[in-house]
């Protein structure tokens, strides 16, 4: 008999669980009651009754999928209808919805990394950036995080297209990045500046409409965004925003937007739904981060280790990785999921819980959410 080919993921596993690494699903259920400071539905948009009910619409109008590629059978109206609005909001010529924020990053990154380019990454970019760096045909230098020094000398004598990547608001620390800085950056050099919006849409600037909005960055002809449509707009899929002629390109040379089915219809809806809830109610972004400074400030007077927050991502340490697995396995325990972050998926080796807010939570949810994260915090807290 020949041998497994797949005894290998035997030892994987066994390096796996002695570093305590182990990931597991765990589904939950239409009717769990538990305390929610896991998930990104930072507007709580994802249960409103216009957004659920749009997506129903959009099924019963459009069908279940979009039947193909967005080149052939799924484009709807409904698609291009989306995309006017999410460039009107913020700022920007055009729009390009992809199925996937992951999807949307790869395009940009990879239809924009020509083989003589050059892409300069932040060190602590979502991992979606790095793999369309991975598969981009251009040069990749990666920075410090938020080193705009280091930055400006990737950049230095380049000749040729040149790209800075960076998200706004960080998905790990929920920290900001330099914008202001960054645009000037790319400016002196010649260079363009994609931005991961992902975790500002919605929260961050005039009504939710980002951080590249807020720095004065809408409709630069230098200036690319993408997002995401699953967090703030509480559905799924993502855009890339830029001027006409970039989003242009990415039709005809993204292999995620040229290759993959068009984002189904029920997410269309839902996210364009969302999208006219937030125009309407553009208070739910200062709720959301105004929660989330009242957490960290109450967190940290209890004497845990978290990072000031730019928007609804509030980042508590843990010692270690085992200390943190245990930590959001307590907290679920006592009814409240929490993110835990941990290497490899943490570049910079320290473990955390991972909190996000919601501009729908309650005050005596926030005073149980203290609760329990103070009452099974790991030693030393």
């Amino acid at each position: 008999m020949p041998a497994d080919p797949f005894q290998w993921l035997t030892d994987a596993r066994r390096l796996r669980e002695k570093a305590g690494l182990v990931r597991t699903l765990r589904p939950r259920s239409g009717q769990e009651r538990a305390l929610d400071l896991a998930g990104n539905d930072y507007l709580g948009l994802s249960r409103h009754p216009e957004v659920t009910r749009a997506a129903a619409d959009a099924a019963h109008r459009w069908g279940a999928g979009a039947t193909g590629s967005r080149l052939v059978t799924g484009s709807t109206a409904l698609h291009a209808e989306l995309e006017a609005e999410l460039a009107d909001f913020c700022g920007f010529e055009a729009a390009l919805v992809l199925s996937s924020g992951y999807c949307a990053n790869l395009a940009a990154t990879t239809a924009l990394g020509s083989r003589d380019a050059l892409l300069v990454s932040d060190a602590a970019n979502h991992a979606s950036l790095i793999d369309g760096c991975r598969l981009a045909r251009a040069r990749t230098a990666v920075v410090p995080h938020t080193d705009t020094d280091a930055a400006g000398r990737a950049l230095q004598g380049h000749r040729g297209p040149a790209l800075l990547l960076t998200e706004s608001i960080f998905s790990v620390d929920g920290d900001a990045a330099p914008l202001p800085e960054l645009s000037a950056l790319v400016r002196r050099h010649g260079a363009g500046l994609l931005i991961d919006e992902a975790h500002s849409l919605g929260v961050v600037g005039d009504g939710g409409r980002g951080a590249a909005h807020a720095a004065g960055l809408a409709g630069s002809d230098d200036t690319v965004l993408t997002l995401t449509l699953s967090k703030a707009l509480g559905s799924q899929g993502g855009a890339v925003l830029g001027p006409r002629h970039v989003i242009d390109h990415l039709v005809n040379e993204a292999r995620t937007l040229i290759f993959d089915t068009g984002l189904a219809p029920a997410a269309t809806g839902a996210a364009l739904a969302a999208l006219r809830v937030l125009r309407r109610e553009p208070e739910r972004a200062d709720r959301v981060t105004a929660a989330t400074r009242l957490l960290h400030d109450r967190l940290t007077a209890a004497g845990l280790d978290a990072a000031p927050p730019a928007g609804a991502v509030l980042s508590v340490r843990a010692p270690s990785p085992e200390a943190a697995v245990r930590w959001a396995a307590d907290c679920r325990d006592r009814g409240l999921r929490a993110g835990c972050f941990r290497p490899p998926s943490v570049p910079d080796g320290v473990s955390r819980l991972r909190l996000t807010l919601r501009a729908d939570l309650e005050d005596a949810e926030l005073a149980e959410a203290v609760r329990v994260i103070t009452a099974t915090a790991p030693s030393p807290v």
